[in-house]
């Protein structure tokens, strides 16, 4: 994590002011953050648990990846941040206070400002029938009320600059369709630093670019968090890049987190069997294309009305008993790195949580 500050030749010239939180407290974290659907008719009793007591924090000046298959609630923990959902339980502290508190227009307004999402496709997120520039000044006009039409004008190229579109004023008065992948993903930023994030929720914002590209939008991500201090949320299926930006990873399955820590230190030491798959998973260039393991195949995760115990089982190679009949809890694998296993050991020295009915290490090892 960087303690770079920010540039104020890149800041928005009146940007808006937050109250600074209390000393210890992150920049945004949850506690126990579920979403549960209803699926069916009114009477229906299918419920599909898309999260389930989620815990996290997001710190000033951090990326902080999460990483997952397609259905792992990745994208539904970025809406709920969103409030594009309510949650079914838990909540959510953005500067130490409590998101659910926001009831004010003024209030969601002001949290929507500075907690904006960047979605994944680039090519449906922007109206066609619009010049790029549209989404920046609207957003400007609903947020900046205090700038008049010359000012928000000169916020537009001041934020298309910093994302690298250039030259700013051309780049402006194009269409969407006059633009690459990587290029429209970059306006997607622009809007939402227009009105001067503190997190920036990017969601899968390079999963539909070409190969040749996505560096370009990966480094910009690490561009804004060491120039102008924005932290970032970064959901992605590639684990690969989450290495390359992150400086801390969250790793979802089935609605669950199983591994959090240190980028380098869970890529490195992987303790779930999970996050182990997803490793193994990433090409190597190096070596021939190997048979996939035991663990990538086996019936996909039950979470429309999920019985207790650990949801990986199934394709789990080293599974025991326990496995079935009691849902793992994060408990610590080392310094900062915690996973939900039962049978993962962790590091030498690690201390193990003085909670009843903690989960115990059992069964065979794993490295």
């Amino acid at each position: 994590m960087t303690d770079t500050k920010r540039d104020p030749a890149l800041l928005p010239a009146t940007a808006p002011t937050a109250t600074e939180p209390p000393a210890d407290e992150p920049l945004l974290r949850t506690v126990g953050l579920t979403k549960h659907f209803h699926l069916g008719g009114l009477f229906s009793r299918q419920i599909l648990h898309a999260v389930d007591d989620a815990s996290f924090s997001i710190g000033e000046r951090e990326i902080l990846a999460l990483v997952g298959e397609s259905g792992s609630g990745k994208s539904t923990v970025a809406r709920l941040l969103a409030m594009v959902y309510r949650p079914t339980g838990g909540e959510i502290y953005y500067r130490g206070r409590s998101v659910h508190d926001l009831h004010s227009r003024k209030d969601v307004l002001a949290y929507r400002s500075q907690v904006p999402m960047v979605f994944q496709d680039p090519y449906s997120s922007i109206n066609p029938v619009f010049r790029v520039s549209h989404g920046v000044m609207r957003n400007l006009k609903l947020h900046r009320r205090d700038l008049n039409g010359a000012q928000r004008r000169e916020e537009a190229e001041r934020v298309f600059q910093a994302v690298g579109l250039t030259p700013a004023r051309e780049m402006l008065r194009k269409y969407p369709y006059e633009m690459s992948g990587g290029q429209r993903q970059r306006v997607g930023f622009a809007q939402a630093l227009a009105v001067n994030p503190k997190l920036i929720l990017a969601d899968e914002p390079v999963s539909m670019l070409d190969v040749s590209i996505r560096a370009g939008v990966l480094n910009l991500m690490v561009d804004l968090r060491d120039r102008l201090g924005v932290s970032i949320l970064y959901i992605t299926h590639d684990i690969a890049s989450a290495r390359y930006v992150a400086d801390r990873i969250i790793v979802m399955y089935a609605g669950h987190m199983v591994e959090t820590g240190p980028v380098e230190e869970v890529l490195a030491r992987p303790k779930h069997p999970y996050t182990q798959l997803l490793l193994s998973a990433v090409p190597d260039p190096r070596e021939p294309v190997s048979v996939s393991t035991s663990a990538s195949v086996g019936e996909p995760p039950k979470v429309v009305n999920p019985a207790e115990g650990c949801r990986f089982r199934l394709r789990c190679p080293i599974a025991v008993d326990e496995c079935s009949r009691v849902t793992p809890r994060l408990r610590p694998m080392g310094p900062a790195h915690t996973a939900a296993c039962h049978v993962a050991i962790p590091e030498p020295g690690t201390a193990e949580p003085a909670v009843a009915g903690a989960p115990i290490a059992a069964g065979s090892a794993h490295t």
